[in-house]
């Protein structure tokens, strides 16, 4: 089992920089393709990056590539979303997921869930 926590989330400018932390406890993080998913109000839980198990590939909405980086440290158990360049629409609760065998940006397919953390960005 995997469990996630968000932090870093809060009040930016717009054209500001944010970063996202999801800390993971369980033997098996390792093992776990790793995402971030948002979802704004009236809207549908989105994609937003994803990163294998061991951290070599990464993949990105293409509303988000350019400016957002995701990371993660195995033997610290993290997950990191490097978010720059912000504007109003990235403004939505930000959620970690984990999974053993997802589709990396589905998320219907992934098995754990942290519980969000909340990102405003201000114009």
């Amino acid at each position: 089992q995997v469990q996630l926590a968000e932090s870093g989330g809060g009040l930016v400018q717009a054209g500001g920089s944010l970063r996202l932390f999801c800390a993971a406890s369980g033997r098996t993080f390792s093992t776990h393709a790793m995402g971030w998913f948002r979802q704004a109000p009236g809207k549908e839980r989105e994609f937003v990056a994803a990163t294998s198990a061991s951290g070599s590939t990464a993949y990105y909405a293409d509303s988000v590539k350019g400016r957002f980086t995701i990371s993660r440290d195995n033997a610290k158990k993290t997950v990191l979303l490097e978010m720059n360049s912000l504007n109003a629409e990235d403004t939505a609760i930000y959620y970690c997921a984990a999974g053993s065998l997802p589709s990396l940006r589905s998320a219907a397919t992934y098995t754990y869930w942290g519980q969000g953390t909340q990102v405003t960005v201000s114009s």
